[in-house]
């Protein structure tokens, strides 16, 4: 990318990366980390027209539930994405958003949800 002086590099957060819940702190902190690590690079790449971009869904119809291993917490947020979850093209307009802007405009970040979700 830095040899063809451009490129596109998109990043996946999440809604805790800006939104803290009660026992949810080590994964928001994680989410965050990609949010600081993004801005960081962004600000390496820009003499290079690199683009960054950081998408931070919330409840997407993924398979995450399905890899909470501990049974209260796996249940609710299974609860939570019958309800909630948006279908999973949600989040690959997002990205074609991001990668359909002209060269001179770099979306640095994009942050959404479900409307009915609250956090």
């Amino acid at each position: 990318m830095k040899q063809q002086k451009a490129g596109h590099i998109i990043n996946v957060s999440s809604v805790a990366g800006h939104k803290v819940r009660a026992g949810g702190a080590v994964y928001a902190a994680t989410k965050h980390a990609v949010l600081a690590l993004s801005e960081g690079l962004r600000q390496e790449v820009k003499p290079y027209n690199i683009r960054t971009t950081v998408i931070s869904p919330g409840a997407v119809a993924t398979e995450l539930p399905n890899t909470i291993t501990e049974p209260d917490v796996a249940e609710n947020f299974h609860k939570f994405y019958e309800t909630f979850a948006i279908p999973a093209d949600s989040f690959a307009r997002a990205v074609a958003f991001a990668m359909g802007q002209p060269d001179d405009v770099d979306v640095n970040e994009i942050l959404f949800r479900p409307t009915r979700q609250e956090l």
